[in-house]
């Protein structure tokens, strides 16, 4: 079977070589760049199974290498990046990257991260109705929600609570709305059970991923769909 080929885009070449040594080390065969515009015509020339991209480049930033890919590809992108703000982290991952390492890093660490990202994208590849954010996936065809490999178990209405969510990311949701795109109009309950279904969704999420976060409160106004990596 073939070995999946992994990009490294980064402008400091000692972190291009560690990074390069530890795949080659576990079958993956490497393709490396170390500015935004040569990582983005490798990627078109080659087709890597999967990005390891640092931000702060010269000629095309990581993000703006994140925002071009994303437009044409569903190509797992990890962040590799000594940003560490959380404003950073959220925003690479809001853009479509599918996981977020800050420099100092553990190769080994990395590699893992690396072979999980492209277990999921693997196991969910032509699978238009799946949602994969960080660790999460939400398969919309057989309605299982997966972190970290493992399946979490929600009733019919945190599921599509939850689902809503992650088809709208970024966007604010009232607990009126959210009722009414589940329950219908008709719906004759309290609105507040909203509240207890996404304290359900995080507990039950937590169990697997302690580390995240999915679901952000606005108070006030209701829930969105954000995906955080905690410190």
């Amino acid at each position: 079977m073939r070995a999946e080929k992994i990009l490294i885009v980064d402008d400091e070449k000692d972190i291009v070589d560690i990074v390069k040594a530890y795949l080659e080390k576990e079958g993956y065969p490497t393709i490396e760049a170390y500015d935004g515009e040569s990582a983005l015509e490798l990627w078109r020339e080659h087709t890597p199974d999967l990005v390891v991209l640092d931000i702060l480049m010269p000629r095309l930033n990581g993000l703006e290498f994140c925002c071009e890919v994303r437009k044409e590809s569903r190509v797992p992108i990890i962040i590799l990046s000594a940003r560490s703000e959380e404003d950073d982290r959220i925003g690479g991952l809001e853009i479509g990257a599918d996981d977020y390492v800050v420099k100092p890093f553990s190769p080994r660490e990395l590699v893992a991260r690396i072979r999980a990202v492209l277990r999921r994208h693997k196991e969910y590849a032509g699978n238009s109705d799946a949602v994969i954010a960080g660790p999460m996936v939400i398969d919309g065809r057989s309605h299982v929600v997966k972190v970290n490999d493992q399946e979490v178990s929600l009733t019919p209405m945190e599921l599509s609570v939850l689902e809503l969510l992650a088809s709208r990311p970024g966007e604010v949701l009232s607990r009126e709305k959210i009722i009414i795109m589940t329950q219908g109009d008709h719906y004759d309950g309290y609105d507040r059970n909203i509240d207890t279904h996404v304290k359900n969704i995080r507990n039950k999420i937590a169990k697997k991923a302690e580390d995240w976060s999915f679901i952000e409160t606005v108070y006030g106004v209701g829930y969105k769909f954000q995906v955080k990596k905690k410190e």
